[in-house]
């Protein structure tokens, strides 16, 4: 029996719609990225560029998963956050998220971007042992709290000004070493935690006022180098010094310059790396670095309205130790992981603009050089 030729004609020009509608779906879905697995919903690839101390929190599967749930397949690379604001190319990325509010503005400016986020924040700290924040307290350097320190870092300055080693405290039986008191830190050249422990002791060598321009800068140098020249090797990540807080302890890292996120989230890892001898000792006058994240286009800027608005991401941002909008909830969070710390920073200040930043850093590196 014959086939009728209209309908022949029908069957052929249903499956052409068929096959094109496969082949612009396929087009559209290439073009926006990839198919999140058990889902038609095509995810958008955004690319960013980010300060290595935020690298675990970007590949949990959670995070992962809540940007997902906005179509968002968000990748990463990372940086030191100086080398990201002066060196990156940052053509290669939707987003760049540097740990300090100087780089990101820079970067804001340099790059002509609209706008800027800053979803989350954490104070600088010094992570020390209970032994050694008491020989401080002792020595009129640091204060006991109750749950934490503070140390006062023009004290603190005068001691490294002296050259005062450990064995030079009155009635010191707990940790007499002929090491040289010194705040360790990573490298001033690439890490931000470096450049934000530079903008502490710089506000306080320049009578406790912000570096203004090169002449301030020039003057100040000769007394917050020392903090960076006499430690030798650093390195370039803040995990690398606080890991060897952790596992190496007093002997090599008796005083750690870190980010207080870094402690929290390693509370409320419970793996018994914090210990009750282990405590946080909050300069004085104290700093919050300030991530900042530029979005470098439309899809960067879907990456940081989620971190800074979606509750799903910002529970996460606090699971991983960062203070949100939300303080209520973070101070719940880090006392119920045992860990007990200031509501904020009675004596914060602001760091000094990226390009006086810059130039004191540029001055000690140049000094490095020459060792």
């Amino acid at each position: 029996m014959g086939q009728n030729p209209t309908m022949t004609r029908a069957l052929s020009i249903g499956l052409a719609v068929v096959l094109g509608i496969g082949v612009i779906a396929a087009i559209g879905i290439s073009v926006l990225g990839k198919v999140k697995p058990g889902s038609t919903t095509p995810t958008l690839v955004v690319k960013g560029v980010i300060g290595s101390e935020k690298q675990p929190f970007f590949a949990d599967a959670d995070v992962q998963a809540a940007f997902h749930a906005h179509g968002l397949d968000v990748r990463v690379d990372t940086a030191g956050s100086r080398q990201i604001a002066t060196s990156t190319d940052l053509s290669k990325y939707d987003f760049a998220f540097p740990a300090g509010e100087p780089q990101g503005v820079k970067i804001k400016t340099d790059r002509k971007a609209a706008t800027l986020y800053q979803p989350f924040y954490t104070p600088m700290v010094v992570a020390t042992f209970k032994p050694i924040a008491d020989l401080l307290v002792a020595d009129k350097v640091a204060a006991n709290a109750g749950s934490y320190y503070t140390i006062d870092i023009a004290a603190y300055e005068a001691l490294v000004a002296k050259n005062t080693r450990w064995s030079d405290l009155p009635n010191n039986t707990a940790y007499s070493v002929g090491k040289s008191i010194l705040v360790t830190s990573t490298d001033v050249r690439t890490s931000n935690s470096a450049a934000m422990y530079l903008a502490i002791a710089s506000y306080v060598a320049n009578g406790n006022n912000i570096v203004q321009g090169t002449a301030q800068a020039d003057a100040v140098l000769p007394v917050v180098e020392p903090l960076f020249l006499r430690q030798g090797f650093t390195q370039t990540s803040s995990e690398g010094p606080f890991n060897d807080y952790l596992t190496i302890g007093i002997g090599k890292e008796p005083l750690v310059m870190i980010y207080e996120s870094q402690f929290v989230a390693r509370a409320a890892a419970r793996d018994g790396s914090i210990t009750k001898e282990k405590v946080l000792m909050y300069p004085s006058p104290g700093l919050f670095s300030k991530h900042t994240l530029v979005p470098l286009d439309s899809k960067g800027d879907q990456v940081g309205q989620l971190l800074q608005n979606d509750a799903k991401l910002r529970t996460l941002e606090i699971q991983y130790g960062f203070r949100t909008s939300d303080s209520a909830a973070f101070k719940q969070f880090a006392s119920s992981h045992g860990v007990s710390l200031p509501d904020t920073l009675a004596n914060a200040v602001d760091p000094p603009t990226y390009e006086v930043l810059e130039y004191m850093i540029s001055t000690i590196e140049k000094k490095i050089g020459g060792q």
